[in-house]
């Protein structure tokens, strides 16, 4: 699995979270929602420190991870977040 955030993105929840460099965001399955790859279920996102990082990417001096325990939500896909300009906020698109 590939783990993409543009600099938009990034700079979206430096903002939203008011976070500092050198922090980590936690993408995680939460029970509930929806997601067009695992029904049932959706991501959550929050600052977090790792634990056991399956997947990581650097951007803007912000770490975004997802920990390897909730990796079987991805079904083998890669996870790109990226910022809409039309809802003004990040948008998670699924690419297998």
């Amino acid at each position: 699995m590939k783990l993409t955030v543009t600099e938009q993105a990034a700079k979206w929840y430096k903002d939203e979270m008011m976070l500092e460099s050198n922090e980590y965001v936690r993408f995680f399955v939460r029970y509930g929602g929806c997601s067009n790859v695992q029904k049932g279920f959706s991501l959550g996102v929050n600052k977090d420190k790792p634990i056991n990082i399956g997947v990581e990417t650097e951007v803007n001096g912000l770490t975004f991870f997802v920990e390897d325990e909730d990796l079987w939500y991805f079904d083998g896909h890669d996870l790109k977040v990226t910022y809409s300009e039309e809802i003004k906020e990040p948008e998670f698109i699924y690419e297998a």
